[in-house]
């Protein structure tokens, strides 16, 4: 779907069932709190074979957009971007993302972010992107400002984490300009 020198951006193949239980596994601290859903769905390969069928039918209903961040390299998958609560009559929707720690600090989620950015806007038509994330997750709050996004409020009891209490969530967003 879109690709640079060193990624690529794609909807998940079946084949690539073991590579996104992999990644999730591998990463199960690390998602755990603010991708609990994304995770459970992943613990195996066959569970991720489900979760892919899954995402391609959200995609052809336009419901939601998953898609795999792919090394070119090595092919393997390095992380996650979706498209989430869209709302086609507001034009619409929340962009999520994840990285396996072996890729994190070379600037790929901003890339991704970018690029994906300009998709929804030029092709899905969406007029406004949202990012809503946590006050202690640094690198996603610079993720969203280096890809223009500006900080708007923050949504108190926003996100609740698995067993955990209710925490506020910094929004961002982005409006288009196409």
């Amino acid at each position: 779907m879109i690709a640079t020198e060193e990624l690529r951006i794609e909807p998940f193949k079946l084949e690539d069932a073991a590579s996104l239980s992999s990644l999730m596994v591998r990463n199960k601290k690390r998602f755990q709190s603010f991708f609990p859903g994304t995770l459970a769905q992943n613990l195996s390969k066959k569970a991720s074979e489900a979760y892919i069928a899954t995402k391609e039918e959200e995609i052809n209903t336009k419901f939601e957009y998953t898609y795999g961040i792919k090394d070119k390299e090595t092919d393997a998958l390095a992380g996650l971007i979706i498209l989430k609560r869209i709302d086609w009559y507001k034009k619409q929707g929340e962009l999520a993302y994840c990285i396996d720690s072996l890729y994190e600090g070379r600037g790929w989620i901003t890339l991704v972010v970018q690029e994906i950015s300009t998709y929804c806007f030029a092709v899905l038509k969406l007029q406004t992107l949202q990012i809503i994330v946590h006050e202690t997750n640094i690198g996603s709050q610079r993720v969203a400002e280096k890809c223009g996004y500006s900080w708007i409020r923050t949504l108190e009891n926003e996100f609740t984490p698995p067993n955990g209490i209710p925490m506020d969530m910094e929004l961002y967003e982005l409006n288009s300009t196409i």
